[in-house]
């Protein structure tokens, strides 16, 4: 008597999902947005191409699906550079936060360069770029609130500005063909991090520091 084949036990909906995303996100930072098709992402996944269409309407929503988690999973990497030494002066924090959104902006250049591309050109990933920097601002005031810091929604969105357009074109490369030194450019991003972290105890010391060299 032949054995019965049993048939490979289904993946949850939710498995599914994240397969995709996950997969999406690899060929988004490989070959950009317009290097990639909802097909090639469910292959990509291990999955037949009708299977994308089951969970997502179209390339844009997923792209928008892997920015999202893009955005977390960078807060997570600025609470682990906090996190290893509670007890550590700002400065040391505030290097360390640096180092990790560069070196995550590094991880995912082809992805940001796809990002930047679709906010000027398509107006629902520039509405959904504008919700999750919302986003980044509470997550921002949240944690400075907790450090007994309160900074305005305008300062903190200047700072996360800054970030970018720095972090991005050390990324690209632009900072080192105009010559500048990344190790300046972090300098000068973990002292933006310390105005931010100390509030008005920073800019009270910058003044003391001005007013003694005067």
């Amino acid at each position: 008597m032949s054995a019965t084949r049993k048939k490979p036990p289904a993946r949850a909906p939710e498995e599914t999902r994240s397969k995709l995303v996950e997969a999406a996100g690899r060929l988004f930072n490989s070959v950009g947005y317009f290097g990639t098709d909802s097909n090639r992402i469910a292959r990509e996944a291990g999955y037949a191409p009708g299977t994308f269409y089951v969970h997502f309407a179209d390339k844009r929503e997923i792209f928008l699906e892997v920015y999202r988690g893009w955005v977390s999973s960078e807060w997570q990497a600025i609470a682990a550079a906090i996190a290893p030494e509670k007890g550590a002066a700002v400065g040391s924090q505030s290097l360390r936060i640096a180092q990790a959104v560069l070196r995550h902006h590094r991880e995912w250049r082809m992805f940001r360069k796809s990002l930047r591309a679709l906010t000027v050109t398509d107006e629902r990933v520039h509405r959904a770029r504008v919700a999750e920097r919302a986003r980044q601002i509470a997550q921002a005031a949240e944690l400075l609130r907790a450090r007994g810091v309160t900074q305005t929604p305008a300062r903190i969105y200047a700072n996360l500005l800054l970030f970018e357009i720095l972090c991005d074109a050390v990324a690209d490369g632009d900072t080192a063909t105009l010559g500048l030194k990344e190790r300046d450019i972090l300098a000068r991003l973990a002292a933006d991090v310390d105005a931010l972290l100390e509030g008005d105890r920073y800019t009270r010391r910058t003044a003391v520091r001005s007013s003694r060299r005067t």
